[in-house]
């Protein structure tokens, strides 16, 4: 075998990979030998892969003057056009994504999103769309045609992703919800009837007998269930805006149910109207702000008719900036009303989220759990609420981040 197959490589090839690692400038009186491998010079792609990464890396946020090289992409749309350039045709998407992310934040290059030539220029992401949403305001007419098809583009990933799970956790549900056991015989569900009975099996008989029919009630006409989901807009709940938005969008597609969407600050935009589009509810929502969960609550109870039949999801990390009493309140009498409340403290694919627990606590008092839910455990999360099971023994089952009251 070769030393490549062997993954060996040469002294240079050593040198030249610890060079691309430390960077060009190490300090000269280091004695660890650093200096030697960073005098290194590059040459070729090593040298335009070298500077792209300089750009962001060597450049410390807050840092006056020397030590360490010079780096970043100055406040200039053409130079920033340029590194992104470089990135994607030396990078893969994956990481384009997470150097960009990067240079957003260390280098302060969000005005620069306002301009086409650098808008066109990026690799979307969800980041991005969070981004993007945050300045929608501001984005001037020549961009904000460019940002929507963004947008649009990690949408549609986003959806594609998650909606055929979603409607099938939902149908299944729904299903399940209205089995009964003293079916009609053209509503006899035959499988699920022998597979309740295969104790009672009679071997002279060659057959089962089944003292127990398994069967679905006859399809109603109306709406089988209500969903309403009450989005927190303050700036640290962007990912689950997004998320919020798209599964909101797949809900309200499903014939079997009323879907209902609000954004909330300190005031309430009811989002319901835009549910055919996606990014068009996002373009409704405005990052940021203040938050008054409990005026968000108040026009949620105006919306729910059927108590019963209701599943309200409030997607929020619960800083609550007005009336906490009058939160716990509301919840409470919704609660006892028989509507299913979800709390989701985040909702999005980033572990344990940041909330306030004293709430969390307090709404767990009432027997209203709070969770930390992933995209793709969604789904199986609004399954078993609109089954009307315990989601609170259900989120702890599956191993979510749950907030439930003390024993």
């Amino acid at each position: 075998m070769t030393d490549e197959q062997l993954g060996r490589v040469s002294d240079l090839e050593r040198l030249r990979r610890w060079r691309m690692v430390l960077g060009g400038d190490a300090d000269a009186n280091d004695d660890t030998g650093a200096a030697g491998v960073t005098a290194l010079r590059l040459d070729g792609n090593d040298a335009r892969i070298d500077a792209a990464l300089a750009a962001v890396y060597d450049t410390q946020p807050g840092r006056k003057g020397g030590g360490g090289r010079s780096g970043g992409l100055g406040k200039s749309a053409p130079a920033v056009a340029r590194w992104l350039g470089d990135i994607r045709r030396y990078f893969p998407s994956t990481v384009v994504q997470v150097m960009q992310r990067d240079a957003i934040e260390r280098l302060q290059l969000r005005q620069l999103l306002l301009e086409p030539e650098m808008l066109g220029a990026v690799e979307p992401d969800l980041h991005l769309v969070t981004l993007l949403v945050e300045l929608n305001r501001l984005l001037p007419d020549a961009t904000r045609s460019t940002a929507r098809q963004l947008v649009a583009q990690v949408v549609e990933q986003i959806r594609q992703r998650l909606e055929s799970r979603t409607a099938a956790a939902v149908q299944g549900a729904l299903a399940r919800s209205q089995r009964t056991r003293r079916p009609r015989p053209a509503d006899i569900d035959w499988g699920r009837t022998v597979q309740a009975n295969l104790r009672h099996y009679q071997p002279s008989a060659g057959t089962v007998i089944p003292e127990r029919l398994v069967g679905y009630g006859r399809r109603q006409r109306s709406l089988a269930r209500d969903v309403v989901v009450a989005i927190d807009q303050s700036g640290s709940m962007a990912d689950s805006v997004v998320y919020a938005s798209v599964f909101s969008a797949v809900l309200a597609s499903l014939p079997a149910l009323r879907t209902q969407v609000i954004a909330f600050d300190t005031a309430v935009a009811d989002l319901t109207p835009l549910l055919h589009d996606p990014v068009e509810v996002l373009f409704g929502v405005q990052l940021g702000g203040g938050t008054d969960i409990a005026a968000a609550i108040g026009y949620c109870q105006r919306l729910i008719d059927r108590p019963a039949d209701t599943v309200l999801v409030l997607v929020s990390d619960l800083f609550e900036g007005g009336n906490a009493t009058l939160l716990h309140e509301r919840i409470g009498a919704l609660h006892l009303a028989g509507v299913c409340v979800v709390v989701l403290l985040a909702l999005s694919d980033e572990g344990a989220p940041a909330y306030d627990h004293a709430q969390a606590a307090a709404l767990a008092a009432l027997g209203v759990p709070s969770f930390a839910c992933t995209p793709d455990a969604f789904p199986d999360l609004l399954a078993a609420a609109l089954e009307r099971r315990d989601v609170g023994r259900w989120a702890n089952e599956h191993g979510l981040h749950t907030v439930v009251a003390p024993a």
